[in-house]
């Protein structure tokens, strides 16, 4: 137990990197990290630089192992199975991919028009963005292994009920007709050397970082002006846990943004230390991740509306359910 804390706290949470943080803040900068000019600079250049690291490592394993598993050779495994089967395996599916909602859409394209049933390709659609193997890590580092561990298993449970609804619906023909004529891309991945499935995880991590960077810029530097520029009182008054609105409003707050999980967690990572619940701060950064306009807008393009208000709908009312259930059982989390 007390290596894997040392493990949790050095490796995950980076306390050493936060230390030599504070030194560069206090004896560089001349500014004291609990005043809040140097607590936003230490927050901001800690959380930066713990993301990326944590970030970069993360999405160089994925994606090498991903390189065993493309696209044709996924599907294939997928079409063996059915029902409540196939949309946990799609949910599954969805956690090994680093992608944030509009990556993950030119996926369930491909999907769907390789003859994957429409409820299996909408449970990898619903988890893709919402739970990845990183975002797990990053979640244990920012809050601790019970939070991350809940939000993962409720992740999987939305996508897969998601799925399993749309699929029972019967809901194919409000699919655009085009998606089932546009094939995937398959690469020959069976000849890479080791050498080879390198150079694609290597480019994969340059590729969402190069995605990402701004938004987890944007997103650790609104968390540092939340963490120490916000009063508490001001935070508790809109968003406190004893409010019963805060988590839809938390919700509606975050769809008419665009980042992907790994912007959104210093954000979170600041409400919840502002006294907000975890579950409103939860329900926020799903809402940001799962629903936001731009993927919204763009999924509008391969399904019909009637389509796209059922996957918003069915997201919605999950997202705070889970943003509740974590608010009231938060106790045991903490």
């Amino acid at each position: 137990m007390i290596i894997f804390e040392w493990i949790n706290d050095q490796l995950l949470k980076m306390e050493g990197l936060s230390y030599l943080v504070k030194i560069l803040v206090e004896n560089v900068f001349g500014l004291s990290t609990q005043e809040k000019l140097g607590g936003s600079i230490h927050f901001f250049i800690y959380d930066v630089i713990k993301i990326f690291i944590l970030l970069s490592v993360l999405i160089f394993i994925i994606s090498y192992i991903q390189s065993f598993f493309p696209p044709e050779r996924t599907r294939k495994i997928l079409s063996r199975f059915n029902g409540l089967s196939g949309n946990i395996l799609g949910a599954l599916l969805g956690t090994i991919t680093p992608f944030c909602s509009c990556s993950s859409i030119p996926l369930f394209v491909g999907f769907t028009s390789a003859g994957l049933p429409l409820g299996v390709t909408f449970s990898f659609l619903i988890s893709s963005p919402l739970v990845d193997l990183a975002s797990v890590i990053l979640l244990a580092s920012i809050f601790n292994w019970k939070i991350a561990i809940a939000y993962v298993i409720v992740g999987l449970i939305l996508a897969v009920i998601g799925g399993t609804i749309i699929g029972k619906a019967k809901l194919e023909k409000y699919v655009e007709p085009f998606v089932f004529d546009n094939k995937i891309k398959e690469l020959d991945l069976e000849v890479l050397k080791f050498r080879d499935r390198v150079v694609i995880a290597k480019d994969q991590v340059l590729d969402i970082v190069r995605k990402v960077w701004l938004y987890i810029l944007i997103g650790v530097g609104i968390g540092a002006v939340i963490h120490n520029w916000i009063p508490e009182s001001i935070i508790s008054a809109v968003l406190g846990q004893d409010k019963w609105y805060s988590v839809p409003l938390a919700t509606l707050v975050g769809i008419p943004m665009y980042a992907d999980i790994f912007g959104t967690l210093p954000i979170a990572e600041a409400l919840v230390l502002k006294g907000v619940g975890i579950g409103t701060a939860l329900a926020f950064m799903m809402a940001v991740t799962a629903l936001s306009l731009p993927s919204l807008i763009m999924l509008s393009k391969v399904v019909k509306t009637k389509l796209l208000i059922v996957f918003t709908v069915i997201v919605t009312i999950g997202i705070l359910l889970i943003g509740y259930s974590f608010d009231t059982f938060s106790y045991l989390l903490l």
